[in-house]
């Protein structure tokens, strides 16, 4: 019997040491503070310099360097760029809350922080997310925008540097970056902000081409 109530209590306790949380599937606020609080060490994706998690149902379209093209089942884009300059000299957030966007607001949790913008763009949303010196840009519909802006926070989240690896990189310039290359914090809706991600672009010129990104040291989570 003794042996039964001991088993029994390790049981409970491992199981109350696992926090499940529901997100919600209407408001997009609630699950962005609900996935960021989480500290996490999940990555799936593994290239020079740092590693992040690429939930399930998404898939890399391309990839250049530290940047990259997903899509997920819904056929939603997601530029995703990795700011390793920005995180080795530690650039400040210097975002501020645009009042006149859709929704606004800066990110600050578990130590790492950002901002996220999001605007309408006629029957679309464009969203702009910054976090762990990691920039996410999507177009999407009304539909799909609180499963789009769940997707980005796992990525983002999950953004995980290795500092002696890139410190090794860029002390030997083997990163081909500009002096003045263009602030993450700054939105891309800031008239006054000319370097800044050409999304279009990048979806015009690397989505026609079909070409999908196999390679050993990571997983690709093909769309359904």
């Amino acid at each position: 019997m003794k042996k039964r109530l001991v088993l029994l209590s390790i049981v409970l306790v491992l199981v109350s040491g696992c926090s499940i949380q529901q997100l919600s599937a209407t408001d997009f606020q609630s699950n962005i503070s609900t996935i960021l609080s989480e500290d996490t060490d999940l990555a799936n994706v593994s290239f020079d310099g740092y590693e992040y998690y690429v939930p399930s149902g998404m898939r890399f379209v391309n990839k250049d360097d530290y940047n990259a093209l997903l899509q997920d089942k819904y056929s939603n884009y997601y530029y995703l760029y990795i700011d390793a300059i920005g995180y080795y000299h530690e650039t400040k957030n210097t975002y501020k809350v645009d009042k006149d966007a859709y929704y606004s607001e800066k990110l600050n949790y578990n130590k790492k922080n950002g901002y996220i913008e999001i605007n309408e763009d006629g029957d679309e949303y464009f969203i702009e997310m910054v976090f762990n010196y990691s920039k996410i840009e999507a177009y999407v519909p009304r539909e799909y925008l609180v499963p789009v802006i769940n997707n980005i926070c796992y990525i983002l989240q999950s953004v995980n540097f290795h500092d002696k690896v890139l410190e090794s990189l860029i002390g030997e310039n083997v990163l081909d970056y500009k002096e003045e290359s263009f602030n993450i914090f700054e939105s891309k809706t800031d008239s006054s902000n000319d370097s800044v991600l050409e999304f279009d672009d990048y979806v015009d010129a690397d989505v026609s081409t079909g070409e999908e990104i196999y390679e050993d040291n990571f997983e690709i989570n093909e769309v359904d």
